[in-house]
């Protein structure tokens, strides 16, 4: 059974699922592997990170609602619904009427969430910032900070006025009309226990977020590695990484920094359960499942 949540120190991790895809072909994640690159990895990539049928990579769309003693704080916004998402036809307006459900199932209503953290700014991680409702797009959860790097946001609002970004449109600048978005540096805490840690490369001002609690530590990764095979390949450009090379150095940093610490990893879009530790395996790192 895919575990949902875990226990750190204090703060209650709960993982909000919106969905699970297996429509992604490797060499369309990364453009730069060939058949070869993926034939030393057949052996243990299946069934959990690839589709044994179509050879596909699992990858899951996911939150993480963090409930401290203080806050409940959810860390990015997935993909969101009646989005229209041209782009992909997996998203583009779907109904899928689950997101808020789950929430709720972890204990939390939209008015009680006190702030949404926002890793980065492509349009699966700010879906559900807001709702649709009756015609107009509004904050889901009314009482909310909405925690954006100032960056990110200057970055991404350059690249709107060339180039319109529906995501933009319809689930960043409402909660910046609607007065909830505090703008932040990527050192940004909320308490001595969440706060952002810089991890550029895949973004133009990309963080991800830590916890500490009692001792206990962990980190929600965001879109900073996208695949389990990257912590064995961790120079593996991802599509949509903005600067591959610092991305690649971001990622190196980061395998360095948690292998073999009690760190625990909240890895946003590995397959279930998402919850593991960095190892070093020979020359490599890997990434050791929770069960």
């Amino acid at each position: 059974m895919a575990k949902y949540q875990r226990q750190l120190g204090d703060i209650r991790i709960h993982r909000i699922v919106e969905l699970t895809e297996a429509e992604l072909a490797p060499r369309t994640i990364f453009p730069e592997t060939g058949p070869e690159d993926w034939d030393r990895h057949q052996a243990w990539m299946p069934p959990r990170a690839m589709d044994p049928s179509s050879g596909n990579l699992i990858v899951v769309f996911q939150a993480f609602l963090l409930q401290t003693s203080h806050h409940n704080i959810l860390v990015d916004a997935c993909v969101g619904d009646n989005k229209p998402r041209e782009d992909n036809p997996n998203w583009h307006l779907q109904q899928r009427g689950s997101f808020l459900p789950l929430l709720a199932q972890a204990g939390v209503t939209p008015e009680a969430v006190n702030y949404v953290m926002c890793t980065h700014m492509h349009s699966d991680h700010v879906g559900w910032n807001t709702e649709l409702r009756d015609g107009r797009w509004v904050p889901t959860f009314p009482n909310a900070e909405y925690i954006f790097s100032r960056k990110e946001l200057a970055a991404w609002e350059a690249l709107h006025q060339k180039t319109p970004q529906p995501h933009m449109t319809d689930s960043v600048f409402p909660i910046l009309e609607a007065g909830q978005a505090r703008l932040v540096d990527n050192d940004f805490a909320i308490d001595d226990e969440v706060w952002f840690e810089s991890t550029p490369g895949h973004t133009p001002d990309h963080v991800s977020v830590r916890m500490a609690s009692r001792g206990a530590r962990g980190t929600v990764t965001g879109d900073l590695i996208h695949s389990p095979v990257q912590c064995l390949e961790p120079s593996w450009l991802m599509f949509a990484d903005f600067e591959p090379d610092r991305a690649k150095v971001t990622r190196r940093t980061f395998l360095d920094a948690h292998c073999d610490t009690d760190i625990l990893v909240c890895a946003t879009h590995f397959p279930e359960p998402s919850f593991g530790h960095i190892v070093r395996r020979d020359d490599a790192f890997w990434f050791a499942y929770e069960e």
